[in-house]
């Protein structure tokens, strides 16, 4: 029924969020190992593995309803190095604006443009790169809105995204309201769009979305009892990180401990001051929710459980497969078999139901507008 581009793709989880109403005619994305696994999972026939700087027009089929671009978020991550829209990874965002402004120039400007990133992009330099990034949108003739999405939501992992959203500027828009509402548009958004100057302000959309019922999912309806590729640790090594835990953490395992049912908490090990020096600490959180995946560059990102049972408590690293689930992708999608290779894939992805979501509840109900608006349109003209 609708056709798009995913630009990096990676392992193809907006796809997988948009679902079977919706054809993809190209994706890309420069990584090989990623590009292999988007072609494990989707076929061969869409996925281009290259820089995105050498795709031209003439690479791009058709005309597309949408374009999906989960631009890399390196550099405008709090946890990055600050380079913003300038940087290395964060700034292929302006070759890939600058293709979609080439395939305007060719006619087959898209109807909608989506972009997903880290919260941090509405701060990175004190707001400039959102401006930035917002007036590129209006210079390519689109109108255009941000909501900040948890995954949470919908799934039992703390991972708030920002999307912009943005249509066509000679297209009607469907479902927007006056001013911002809860929970897409948070303080840190409202704050964004406050420093937006008034020729952007006025493209602004305040996209309206219902709140999604109530998540059933749990931390602990994901985790493996005997996962293949990762180990549990031994009682010496359980031990250990019990005793990285500051007070307040050993606490959190002992109500865990006395809750009378099977309890899950992520766990991540942070470098921390104590009394001045730098030490290295467990912190956990059994709030049913893990934390947030990152990619992994070093030990202290990969994170582990604590599975509590009574007195019995046992840690691990959290499994691949733990780490698709938590992403919203099915058992039935293939993970690469190297764990590194495999955390980086989902960590570095978009959550799958909140792409889901948002395309119930904005694309597509706007494709279907302008859809029948064209109809009505040529049907006059006869």
């Amino acid at each position: 029924m609708f056709n798009f581009y995913e630009f990096f793709a990676g392992g193809g989880m907006a796809r997988a969020g948009l679902g079977t109403d919706w054809t993809c005619l190209f994706a890309n994305d420069f990584d090989p190992k990623k590009g292999a696994t988007y072609q494990r999972n989707w076929g061969r026939g869409t996925m281009v593995v290259d820089d995105l700087r050498n795709i031209s027009p003439t690479d791009l089929p058709e005309t597309p309803n949408l374009i999906w671009g989960s631009f890399p978020c390196q550099d405008l991550s709090v946890a990055g190095n600050g380079a913003g829209l300038q940087g290395n990874r964060s700034g292929t965002f302006w070759p890939f604006m600058s293709l979609i402004a080439e395939l305007k120039a060719d006619g087959r400007a898209p109807e909608m443009i989506a972009l997903e990133n880290v919260v941090g992009t509405l701060t990175s330099h004190s707001g400039a790169d959102f401006t930035a990034i917002c007036t590129a949108l209006k210079e390519l003739g689109y109108r255009f809105g941000a909501l900040v999405v948890d995954a949470a939501l919908f799934l039992p992992q703390s991972r708030a995204r920002l999307f912009v959203v943005a249509v066509r500027e000679d297209l009607a828009v469907m479902g927007s309201v006056d001013g911002p509402q809860k929970p897409w548009h948070t303080t840190a958004l409202k704050r964004a769009h406050d420093r937006l100057p008034s020729d952007l302000a006025a493209s602004w959309i305040w996209w309206d979305m219902p709140e999604p019922a109530k998540r059933e999912m749990r931390f602990a309806d994901v985790i493996e009892d005997k996962p293949q590729c990762v180990k549990w640790h031994t009682a010496a090594e359980t031990r250990a990180l019990l005793s990285m835990m500051s007070d307040v953490n050993l606490a959190k395992v002992e109500t865990a401990k006395a809750a009378g049912v099977r309890m899950v908490g992520g766990l991540y090990k942070r470098t921390r001051l104590h009394h001045g020096i730098k030490v290295q600490r467990a912190e956990v959180r059994f709030d049913d929710i893990a934390g947030c995946l990152r990619t992994p560059g070093g030990g202290s990102s990969r994170q582990l459980i604590l599975v509590v049972e009574g007195d019995k408590i046992r840690s691990r690293l959290l499994s691949v497969r733990e780490t698709a689930r938590l992403m919203g992708l099915p058992d039935s999608y293939v993970l690469p078999k190297v764990y590194n290779e495999a955390y980086h894939l989902t960590g570095d992805g978009v959550a799958v139901p909140v792409v889901s979501y948002i395309a119930k509840q904005i694309l597509e109900p706007n494709l279907v507008a302008m859809r029948s608006a064209l109809d009505q349109s040529t049907e006059k003209a006869k």
